[in-house]
């Protein structure tokens, strides 16, 4: 049962505290309604649901270290969760990236405040960034809901075969920096509302490990000819001109990318299946595309990713 009326209410009261809620004017707007994540909107505030099962004592140290960078992640309005087993937490609303506008999309922003998160000393008490989890959890349910009688699935397992077990959540991470651990342009808002600088959203994945895994989503979508080699240029060069630590501050980037880009891939490519057999549709075009690169890197183990970025 989607907890978005309970989550409402919530957002309500904090941005009318002590009013006559049932007179308030302001429309809410549930923005995301998904198992791992519901969002609802009312007036200046946005409310989140986060995930069932979450660790609340995780969060809340993800949320403190989001309190304490204001101009890079966007702040919350508290740092104590509440609400179980969903716990909800309250930002302020940002203007998101405009998907219908890609000429637009703000990769100089992205990469700059990618660099400064992840020059920020770690904190204490904060666990490992989820992004390696994430992929062997999208890996997982391919194999359970897919199966191997699907064409597509061989070639994504192969593929993930190949990756270091620290891609693949099996060993620890060999770097220890402040990351996000799920970039992509959904994850930026303007704040104040509606021209304020951009800021990273979403915390649920931020911990400590491989600074490069952020950078590694634009990576694998230009290797694999999906994203635009200016827009790949303009997001690397910002990082680096910020003095991001997570690839060399000139020449070849793509040793320090290779295996957090082939990860991605590969999690993009199984959940990308997965989807199209929930569907009981063909693969589109980006979703073959992200399969046939995976079947490049089964065939060659160690090998670069195709088109490698420069």
């Amino acid at each position: 049962m989607s907890p978005h009326p309970s989550l409402a209410a919530r957002v309500r009261q904090a941005v009318h505290p002590g009013r006559d809620l049932p007179g308030c004017a302001c429309e809410t707007v549930v923005l995301a309604d998904r198992p791992d994540a519901t969002v609802v909107r009312h007036g200046s505030l946005v409310g989140k649901a986060h995930a069932p099962g979450t660790d609340p004592e995780a969060l809340a140290a993800r949320l403190r270290v989001a309190a304490r960078l204001p101009g890079v992640l966007l702040p919350p309005v508290g740092t104590a969760p509440e609400g179980q087993p969903r716990p909800h937490t309250l930002w302020p609303y940002g203007t998101p990236v405009d998907p219908g506008d890609p000429a637009a999309a703000p990769w100089e922003a992205a990469g700059t405040l990618l660099a400064r998160l992840h020059r920020t000393p770690v904190p204490s008490g904060l666990p490992p960034m989820r992004g390696p989890a994430k992929a062997a959890d999208a890996v997982r349910r391919l194999r359970r809901t897919v199966g191997p009688g699907h064409p597509a699935t061989a070639p994504v397992l192969a593929a993930w075969s190949t990756l270091a077990p620290w891609a693949r959540a099996e060993a620890p991470m060999p770097a220890s920096a402040l990351c996000h651990g799920d970039l992509h342009l959904g994850q930026l808002v303007r704040h104040p509302a509606p021209d304020g600088p951009w800021h990273l959203i979403d915390v649920d994945d931020l911990g400590t490990g491989v600074p490069a895994w952020d950078l590694a989503r634009p990576a694998a979508w230009y290797a694999c000819g999906l994203l635009p080699p200016d827009e790949w240029a303009r997001f690397l060069g910002a990082y680096r001109s910020a003095g991001g630590p997570a690839v060399p501050a000139d020449g070849d980037p793509w040793p320090a990318l290779e295996v957090p880009a082939r990860a991605l891939t590969v999690q993009t490519a199984a959940r990308s299946v997965a989807k199209a057999a929930a569907g009981d549709r063909p693969l589109d075009e980006v979703e073959q595309a992200l399969v046939d690169a995976c079947a490049r890197m089964g065939r060659l183990p160690g090998a670069p990713a195709p088109n490698p970025p420069t």
